[in-house]
């Protein structure tokens, strides 16, 4: 092993990390850091350097890379300002400047024969990881690669914008170009978990485009669609098919990998981990699950502090604590505080950026700031579901009906089977309702029902409609369920949502007209 006298540290780290021993607080990627700056120290090496050797091509943020160098300085007792031994070369690099001599390991093993990293296969990454392979042109126009070549990098660019996702870059997988492969293959060479593959035909002005998403460890496939539209404009399609394919690959792989995390041992403490094992019970927005999910989230953030996907479902959980669960003050005040956290840790995280939003919408009814944060969110990703499906919410209780509307029909029309789409119809059937469209409030509410029967708000927003399209009866049945399901509801405690009183009014009205309590 390469080694200086400044960094014992790492040698008797990496020695107990490969032998299985207890867990560390130096991550693995970042001994890899070291180990190549150090082996690379007669020279400055870029950041594309450390990308393309340590992260295999993938996609890696600017914070991510600048949280490893960090951390690599700080296994050293280095840091940015005294840089001692890893030094920033202004526009250049990096450079290990340290002393360092070889020795062999006790085993007598050369000091180059544990290198490997740039010959073994990448280790897998903390986060799931996807490799999009170039897509086959099966027209016999060559014309067509170009088309088939900028789908597979929009789609590239999108996946990319998912912030619990590692994505291989363009130019490792484009190796495959018009070569047969296999998934194992590609799996194997970029340590991913899944592979995105298709193709694309052409036959007078229309085009085919289909998909398919794969678990390379069971060669499972996990969504496939097929797309057939007209070639006109070309970009706009391209940006078309994009949109709705990254809309039903991501709940597909959050599918995948909350099914994954269930059948590990639960006494796994990986941060990722954790808020995985905690979404089920996020999404059911009831107290007692909330109970449940919090000290896993509270874990996780303990685990990795600067986690704002985290912050932003522990707020979530305090948030449907407060509404649901009593109007405590230290739940809305837990809740704002969390959200706050979210915006400030996950400021390039659409999702942490959107249900944050939520919460600052309702229980600080600072809705300034929450529509530029679902805006922010849908500058990040524009077919992100939680910012579109939220926000129209939102905004249809605002009394925004038009921009509501249309994010929650983009988010359907996107994603139509991703169960969260719940909260789409809910803001539809919020938005019939306060324009006097009583059956298609039904039906929309219904919806809502149908895919989160736990959400026991869109039964209040139901029986309201069938009370005004006279179905009595059924309105009154509505009602029970809701309160059988939401037994601390009172029309005051909903009102925690009146963000236009000309909208909230008229449900207010027809609660009252049931003779639920106020």
């Amino acid at each position: 092993m390469l080694y200086s006298f400044e960094n014992v540290i790492l040698d008797t780290q990496r020695r107990e990390l490969r032998r299985g021993g207890a867990p560390i607080a130096v991550q693995p990627q970042v001994f890899d850091l070291l180990e190549y700056l150090i082996r690379n120290r007669e020279r400055v090496v870029s950041k594309e350097d450390l990308i393309a050797d340590i992260w295999g091509g993938r996609i890696v943020s600017e914070s991510a890379l600048t949280s490893r160098i960090n951390a690599a300085r700080i296994a050293l007792g280095d840091n940015g300002d005294m840089q001692r031994l890893i030094r920033t070369v202004q526009r250049k690099g990096l450079r290990f400047i340290g002393p360092v001599v070889e020795r062999e390991d006790a085993d007598g093993a050369s000091p180059l024969t544990e290198a490997a990293p740039l010959k073994s296969p990448p280790s897998p990454p903390e986060r799931p990881s996807i490799a999009v392979l170039p897509f086959q042109n099966m027209s016999g126009d060559p014309e067509q690669e170009y088309f088939a070549d900028g789908m597979v990098d929009e789609i590239i660019t999108g996946l990319s914008r998912i912030k619990w996702l590692s994505v291989i870059s363009r130019n490792s997988t484009f190796i495959y170009k018009n070569k047969p492969v296999a998934i194992r293959e590609v799996a194997d060479k970029f340590g991913v978990g899944y592979v995105l593959e298709g193709g694309v035909r052409k036959s007078g002005n229309r085009i085919r485009i289909s998909a398919q998403l794969i678990d390379a460890k069971t060669d499972a496939h996990l969504w496939a669609e097929q797309y057939d539209r007209v070639l006109e404009d070309v970009f706009a399609l391209q940006d078309e098919i994009t949109m709705h394919a990254i809309s039903a690959i991501e709940p597909s792989l959050r599918k995948a990998e909350i099914d994954r995390v269930k059948r590990q041992r639960p006494n796994n403490l990986s941060a990722y981990d954790l808020v995985l094992r905690s979404l089920p019970l996020v999404f059911a927005m009831v107290p007692k699950d909330a109970e449940i999910a919090i000290p896993l989230l509270e874990t996780a953030v303990k685990l990795q502090p600067d986690y704002g996907a985290a912050y932003a479902f522990l707020g979530w959980c305090y948030h449907h604590r407060f509404v649901r669960g009593g109007l405590r003050e230290e739940d809305r005040i837990a809740a704002v505080q969390h959200a706050r956290a979210a915006v400030a840790y996950g400021s390039d995280d659409a999702t942490a950026l959107a249900v944050a939003a939520h919460a600052i919408t309702y229980l600080e009814h600072d809705t300034a700031t929450a529509l530029k944060l679902f805006d922010r969110a849908l500058e990040l990703s524009n077919s992100n579901i939680f910012a579109l499906s939220l926000s129209s919410i939102a905004l249809a209780w605002m009394g925004k009906a038009e921009p509501a509307i249309e994010r929650a029909e983009r988010a359907i029309r996107l994603s139509p089977f991703d169960s969260y789409n719940f909260r789409s119809h809910y803001a539809l059937a919020i938005t019939s309702f306060s324009r006097g469209r009583y059956q298609d409030a039904v039906d929309s509410a219904q919806n809502a029902v149908h895919y989160n029967p736990h959400f026991g708000f869109a039964r209040g927003v139901l029986a309201a409609a069938l009370l005004r399209i006279g179905r009595v009866a059924e309105a009154k049945a509505a009602g029970r369920d809701l309160l059988e399901r939401e037994p601390t509801f009172t029309t005051h405690a909903f009102s925690a949502v009146e963000l236009d009183p000309a909208v909230f009014r008229p449900f207010a009205e027809a609660w009252r007209e049931l003779g639920w309590p106020y």
